[in-house]
């Protein structure tokens, strides 16, 4: 049984006028970091749970996606606002999400930012089960009895579950990274970026 949970950044728009290396030379190493980051959960062969018990936003939620059991609080929420900041959906959720919870509700999320909380995350189909946020120990108590199961049954019975979409997810993934390296050069994202922390320094 694995847990994780992790965090991204975005990369820094150059002042130096005279620095004539391509952006994109610049953005590679980052998007590498990326494109293995979410390769690693499509290849992990091993149970994955996430168990969200706070706002969770971009690859936070994106990812999710790739889980097999996601568990949230009633304090969980879910926020994918990437058009709005001028950057493109990541984490293979361009094929997970509609797929899990149908296109509308999928192009709600991602192409129009809408938060959703923990019950509606539940209803879509992205989260398996709400928790109190006072019960929270009993979703460790849970996966703790998992982690005792045959672990060599577990990894077969997964990797039969999951064999038939892995290559496709790989592609998925592979697209989707090349998007995010042709949005983060646009000239949309470095204004979204700007307003974005122009709001931030009045707060």
């Amino acid at each position: 049984m694995h847990i994780g949970k992790s965090s991204t950044g975005i990369p820094k728009k150059s002042d130096n006028r005279n620095d004539e290396t391509p952006l994109k030379t610049l953005i590679a190493p980052d998007i590498n970091r990326f494109h293995k980051f979410t390769a690693s959960f499509i290849d992990f062969p091993k149970p994955l749970v996430a168990v969200v018990n706070g706002p969770a936003v971009g690859i936070g939620v994106t990812i999710l996606g790739l889980f097999d059991v996601v568990y949230a609080t009633d304090r969980a929420t879910f926020h994918t606002p990437f058009v709005s900041l001028g950057q493109a959906p990541e984490g293979c959720s361009t094929y997970t999400f509609p797929r899990i919870m149908g296109p509308g509700k999928a192009a709600e999320m991602i192409l129009f930012g809408k938060k959703i909380n923990a019950v509606e995350a539940c209803q879509l189909g992205l989260v398996t089960e709400v928790f109190p946020d006072a019960c929270l120990d009993q979703v460790w108590s849970r996966i703790y009895q998992w982690a005792q199961l045959p672990p060599k049954t577990l990894i077969s019975a997964k990797g039969m579950l999951r064999a038939l979409k892995k290559d496709f997810l790989h592609e998925v993934n592979d697209k989707e990274c090349n998007n995010l390296v042709e949005r983060l050069q646009c000239d949309e994202f470095f204004t979204a970026m700007m307003t974005f922390f122009s709001r931030k320094s009045k707060l």
